[in-house]
């Protein structure tokens, strides 16, 4: 059985430009619809989170408007409620291990630009899935979590890759750009990132050697079903 390793941000907030702190976590379509793809292609999934902590939902993704209405928005409520007894106790990433997982997943929302992105274990193990040849995943903001994957002389891992995530044009018609501290794009492409950019808010999805990853909420099922594509292969 396929094993995934679902890394979720346990941060509840991005801090802003300003000092202040933005409400936040992960996206909720962004964890419910790739968790229904890789669970209806029978893989068997955990969720990890750092430290262990409990993740939180950006309750802006469950807003009718952002969902796609109210039938939605419930729907979603109703699969985060059926996984709260996982999601409610995560394993803790820093102790996880990249032999014991086939490929790795982590959703977006700005919690990991908060958390993830600066995880030097999970860079650590990030490093250990592709020498290992192991698939790695990333949706929307996720891309951020790519960051601390760093080599001994300091040089990014992932340089010179293909991807997408998460675009300026997205940041600045949700209305966050001028008050971030950083964008996704920029950050990406001064880290040796070839980004490709889509349209905004359509599915957009890059693949480069065994990384995936998809610009965008819209995004989430495709990268996942191509993820399951290429695991089952």
């Amino acid at each position: 059985m396929t094993k995934v390793l679902f890394v979720v941000t346990g941060a509840d907030h991005w801090t802003l430009a300003d000092g202040t702190r933005h409400p936040t976590g992960f996206w909720a379509e962004e964890l419910i619809e790739p968790y229904r793809v890789f669970t209806d292609a029978g893989f068997d999934i955990t969720f990890a989170t750092p430290g262990g902590r409990t993740p939180v939902v950006d309750e802006a993704s469950l807003a009718p408007d952002a969902a796609g209405g109210e039938e939605r928005s419930d729907e979603l409520r109703q699969t985060l409620a059926d996984l709260k007894p996982v999601l409610d106790s995560p394993t803790v990433l820093e102790d996880v291990r990249a032999e014991d997982y086939d490929l790795v997943f982590v959703p977006g929302g700005h919690g990991p630009m908060e958390d993830l992105a600066v995880s030097e274990p999970f860079g650590r193990l990030l490093g250990n899935f592709l020498d290992a040849d192991k698939l790695v995943s990333v949706v929307c903001h996720a891309p951020a979590a790519l960051l601390p994957a760093r080599r001994a002389d300091g040089g990014w891992l992932f340089d010179g890759y293909r991807m997408t995530g998460f675009t300026n044009e997205e940041e600045t018609q949700a209305g966050l750009a001028e008050k971030a501290p950083w964008l996704l794009e920029d950050r990406l492409r001064e880290s040796g990132a070839q980004f490709s950019a889509g349209p905004a808010w359509q599915p957009h999805v890059v693949v480069d050697r065994r990384l995936y990853t998809g610009q965008n909420p819209a995004s989430s099922r495709e990268v996942a079903e191509r993820v399951v594509e290429a695991a089952k292969n």
